[in-house]
């Protein structure tokens, strides 16, 4: 019996999408990293038990605006993101970058 070899998702990764360090790579993973932002802005909402109206207006943004970020984080200014997190969650920022 011939036993199957599986692959990790880093591996896949970087057979699909290239070594980290390439166009292609990066973009993927900052789009990935979009998506985790919405995603996380999205689950704060939610334990605050705000609608995305709700949350839109104490941030002085549309609903639809609001949707958008959750569902791709991406074009998301930092003054928005911090307005959203603090005026809007009660929350704090923190960023980091690595080099």
């Amino acid at each position: 019996m011939e036993k199957i070899k599986t692959k990790s998702w880093k591996d896949i990764k970087d057979d699909v999408y290239g070594k980290k360090g390439t166009e292609r790579r990066d973009e993927l993973d900052r789009d990935f990293e979009s998506f985790k932002i919405g995603l996380l802005l999205r689950n704060a909402r939610e334990e605050k038990n705000l609608t995305q109206k709700q949350l839109g207006d104490l941030v002085d943004k549309k609903r639809t605006y609001i949707s958008r970020v959750e569902n791709n984080g991406s074009n998301l200014t930092l003054k928005t993101l911090f307005d959203i997190v603090e005026k809007g969650l009660g929350g704090k920022v923190h960023i980091s970058i690595e080099i």
